[in-house]
């Protein structure tokens, strides 16, 4: 068993998600089984009870538990059924320290962060069994509630020799004059490296193809080999991803630094798809009447259905969203 961590650098919404699940994906279609894990740093235990527009749908799992949406893009991308093994947060951890020592398990000790709170995540993650355990780890870096995750799996990469592999997704925003500005990404990684931990493969989130200049400047500056620092540009559609990783090798690149055995790439149909996307022959108007429907997150898997089954058709869907509570609803 071994571990693939997904940080992000910068800002958050870049998006770390769908990296993840792509890289599931291209790892799957290697023949291993991957499982994914999502780490939040809220303190909520879950998000069952959260407002959709402070965290987008609430995506329920088959054995009930409420989870992130980006489970929900895991279970897409993969074609899989997770369970809450795959979904950490904040509350959870606390809530089960605490449970613990209300009950006695630590024999009377004083009870710290380190190492009952991280080792309580530790336990947590090794739950999950899989050929790969794919761990995103939410919010950006340096951000106070994603610390003690991240020393966990610092302690983690450490006890489990040679079976960790951590890639950073850093923004790289372009200027008026249309130069790429690396910087924000260099100090992002900097931050990674003051808490121990060394990104293996760096993707730069950009509205274009990443130049050679900025990729030898991140190379240069974040201690990484100039072929592993990739680029993920602006796309029509976030099934495009996987494709564009792959054509990077980011799967040769993965096998090679875990270790894993060299199975010739399976050719999915993912290209495919992404033609049928292209080549609509007809248009669907569908009107979607909802409470929170000024974010479009809030009922991401309904949006994502549809377009499921207007690719299965050849058919572009047109969403209406309509708010419930608008009059003319």
């Amino acid at each position: 068993m071994k571990y693939i961590v997904v940080t992000g650098g910068v800002l958050s919404g870049l998006g770390k998600g769908v990296v993840a699940a792509s890289i599931g994906r291209i790892l799957k279609d290697r023949g291993l089984n991957v499982i994914p894990i999502k780490i939040d740093g809220y303190v909520n235990v879950d998000p069952g009870t959260m407002n959709p527009y402070e965290h987008g749908e609430v995506y329920v799992l088959d054995d009930g538990a409420e989870t992130d949406l980006d489970l929900g893009h895991y279970e897409r991308f993969l074609n899989i059924n997770l369970t809450r093994d795959s979904s950490i947060t904040t509350g959870m951890i606390y809530k089960s320290v605490i449970e613990k020592e209300r009950r006695g398990d630590y024999l009377g000790k004083t009870v710290q962060i380190i190492p009952h709170v991280t080792n309580e995540i530790k336990e947590r993650i090794k739950n999950v069994s899989a050929d790969i355990v794919l761990i995103e780890v939410g919010g950006t870096i340096g951000d106070m509630e994603s610390m003690v995750f991240i020393e966990a799996l610092r302690q983690m990469s450490i006890e489990e020799n040679n079976k960790f592999l951590f890639v950073h997704l850093a923004y790289v925003p372009v200027i008026s004059s249309g130069e790429e500005k690396t910087k924000p990404a260099q100090r992002s990684v900097k931050e990674l490296q003051s808490m121990g931990v060394q990104p293996d493969i760096i993707i730069a989130r950009c509205q274009k193809e990443l130049t050679d200049d900025a990729r030898r400047k991140i190379a240069l500056f974040c201690n990484v080999k100039e072929s592993d620092v990739l680029s993920d540009p602006d796309l029509k559609e976030i099934y495009e991803l996987p494709i564009v990783l792959n054509r990077q090798n980011i799967g040769g690149i993965i096998t090679k630094k875990m270790r894993l055995e060299r199975t010739p790439p399976y050719t999915f149909h993912w290209e495919h798809y992404i033609e049928r996307m292209k080549d609509y022959k007809r248009q669907v108007d569908i009107a979607v009447v909802g409470k929170y429907t000024e974010l479009e997150d809030a009922y991401l898997s309904i949006k994502e259905a549809f377009k499921h089954a207007g690719m299965y058709n050849s058919c572009n869907v047109n969403l209406e969203w309509v708010g419930s509570d608008d009059g003319n609803a």
